[in-house]
């Protein structure tokens, strides 16, 4: 193994004073490690923008003919390619950084980037809205890896119920088998990709789907409500959507209370108790709960009411009867049981 220092002390050599300020500025290589801009530079030593460019430039020139002659440059320029091509021709730059530090101990981004730049053997991707930053070996991996994605995403948006009831993984595999991609590459390109995410419960799907990426706390709330696959009191959804989901903004228990009362999805089912609609809660009060029990499984005894109630909502067995025992609504019958009152 090499240390950067190896690496580069043979490269700086020959080159003038401007011009190593120039690039060690351009390319943050000082301590804080942050890049500059060509304006930033040009005022520090009083030339233009266009002038530190020409530097740069000329530069990164004389670099080029010193790594395409230099046996240590060569080698990491070698290795790197090879592990791009192994990966089907891109990898996210966490992988490649942390492939590179292997053999160059201490290779950060800047450095790579900087090495990327002088040797023009391969490309860097920076982050945007569709990818992760990841390096590339060629345009024509890029677009492969491109299509394959959209193919993945396309096929997957049919999927939804399936991904996210556990079988993204299964999909993924058919799907991995049918292109005839290699596996090692398929996880390449996946990975570059920001169109895939994972949820806090490990559910994999498209981050356009609220269960994978939820963007609001209305949607971090149902993730929550659906994973957890119980009635939970509004403060308890508070404090686990806020452990589930650290990047977010920390939702308050009145924020989620508030959202909680404003989606039919969410049924309260007790004091600040609420649950989801598709597990089959509906919305009503004691008699209601009952009427519609009675009017669906007909006549029943007190007990039966109470534990047919209770499946659905957290009411106490004295409100139950108190609201059976209303002989507007309900009428008792020579047998013990209850039924609707018919008007």
């Amino acid at each position: 193994m090499v240390s950067t220092a190896k690496v580069f002390g043979p490269l700086w050599e020959g080159l003038s004073a401007r011009q190593r300020e120039v690039l060690t500025g351009r390319f943050g290589l000082e301590k804080s490690g942050e890049p500059q801009t060509l304006a930033a530079i040009g005022e520090k030593y009083g030339v233009t923008r266009e002038r530190v460019r020409q530097i740069e430039a000329s530069a990164l020139a004389e670099l080029r003919a010193k790594i395409s002659k230099d046996p240590t440059s060569q080698d990491i320029v070698n290795r790197t390619k090879k592990f791009l091509r192994d990966m089907g021709g891109v990898a996210p730059r966490e992988t490649l950084l942390a492939h590179v530090n292997t053999f160059v101990d201490g290779m950060k981004e800047n450095h790579m980037n900087f090495f990327l730049e002088a040797s023009r053997a391969f490309f860097y991707h920076p982050e945007d809205r569709q990818f992760r930053p990841f390096y590339y070996a060629d345009k024509e991996s890029f677009k492969t890896a491109s299509a394959f994605v959209q193919q993945w995403v396309n096929q997957l948006r049919g999927k939804r119920a399936i991904a996210l009831g556990g079988g993204y993984q299964a999909e993924l595999a058919a799907y991995v088998k049918k292109s005839g991609v290699p596996a090692e590459h398929a996880a390449a390109y996946l990975g570059i990709s920001k169109k895939i995410g994972t949820n806090a419960y490990g559910d994999m799907g498209l981050t356009e789907w609220a269960e994978v990426q939820p963007k609001t706390v209305r949607d971090r709330i149902y993730l929550a409500l659906k994973k957890e696959g119980k009635p939970l009191h509004f403060r308890s959804i508070a404090t686990l959507i806020n452990e589930r989901t650290t990047k977010a903004k920390t939702a308050s228990a009145p924020t989620v209370h508030n959202e909680l009362i404003k989606d039919d999805r969410f049924v309260l089912v007790g004091r600040g108790m609420y649950a989801l609609a598709e597990h089959g809660y509906e919305p009503g009060t004691a008699r209601e709960v009952i009427h519609r029990i009675l009017r669906k499984q007909g006549p029943l005894r007190p007990r039966d009411v109470m534990l047919a109630v209770q499946k659905e909502r957290f009411f106490k067995q004295n409100t139950i009867l108190v609201n059976l025992q209303n002989k507007q609504f309900f009428r008792r019958q020579p047998d013990g049981t209850y039924k609707v009152r018919e008007a």
